[in-house]
C-alpha cells in the first residue's frame, strides 16, 4: 500500500516529467533561471538529487559526484533518467520505516516525511525552472503548490541566513499563481519569461 503522503511528491515528479518530456534537442544548452546552469545541467542537477536521496533513504552512501556536481547523472537520454530517478526516488520512500527514521542528506538531518517535502519542493521550483527556459506549461496543482509554500516558509525562517541554499526572497504579488510565490520566496523571478499554466 502507498502512503498518501507520498501522492504531492508524485504529483510533483509527474508534472516536472511532463516538462522535461518536451524538451526538444536545440533547448538542452539554453540558460535557465539558476544562474550558470543550462536545462541540461539543471535537469542533471534535479536527477542527482533524487538520486542522492534514493541512495540514502536505503541506507547506502551519495555517490560520488551525485547531485549534479560532478559525474554526468543523464547519459544519452535525459528524459529516461529523470523519469528513473523519481521511480527510485518513490521505491524507496515506500520502504517500511522509511518516512518514520531520520536520513543525514547533505542538506542535514531530517525525518523522513521532511525529505518528502524538500524534494517534492526541488521537483516543483525546478519544474518552474525548466518551464521558463524552454516555454513550457506546468501542471502543478495549486494546492499542492500552497501546502509545500507553507513548508518553505516556515523552513527559511528557520535557517540561519548564511546556511539558505536559495537565492534572496524576491517581491511578488499576492495574487500571483501560487508556483510564482514559491518560486520567488526560493529566488527566483516571477517576472522572468511567462509559460502558460495547464
Amino acid at each position: 500500500m502507498t502512503d498518501p503522503s507520498l501522492a504531492p511528491l508524485a504529483t510533483a515528479l509527474d508534472g516536472t516529467g511532463q516538462v522535461v518530456g518536451a524538451v526538444t534537442a536545440d533547448q538542452w544548452g539554453k540558460p535557465t533561471p539558476c544562474p550558470d546552469w543550462t536545462v541540461r545541467q539543471l535537469l542533471d542537477h534535479l536527477v542527482g538529487g533524487n538520486r542522492t536521496a534514493a541512495r540514502v533513504l536505503r541506507g547506502e552512501a551519495p555517490a560520488p559526484g551525485a547531485a549534479g556536481r560532478g559525474e554526468d547523472q543523464l547519459g544519452s537520454d535525459p528524459v529516461a533518467a529523470f523519469r528513473t530517478s523519481a521511480d527510485e526516488l518513490l521505491a524507496a520512500l515506500r520502504a517500511p520505516g522509511v518516512l518514520d527514521r531520520p536520513h543525514t542528506l547533505p542538506a542535514g538531518t531530517l525525518p523522513g516525511r521532511a525529505v518528502v517535502h524538500l524534494r517534492t519542493v526541488e521537483a516543483l521550483v525546478h519544474g518552474w525552472d525548466l518551464a521558463r527556459a524552454t516555454g513550457r506549461p506546468l501542471a502543478f496543482p495549486d494546492e499542492l503548490v500552497e501546502q509545500e509554500l507553507a513548508f518553505s516558509r516556515d523552513l527559511l525562517g528557520r535557517l540561519p541566513e548564511g546556511r539558505r541554499p536559495f537565492g534572496a526572497t524576491r517581491a511578488v504579488a499576492d495574487d500571483a499563481p501560487a508556483i510564482d510565490r514559491l518560486a520567488a520566496l526560493l529566488g527566483r523571478d516571477p517576472d522572468l519569461g511567462a509559460p502558460t499554466t495547464a
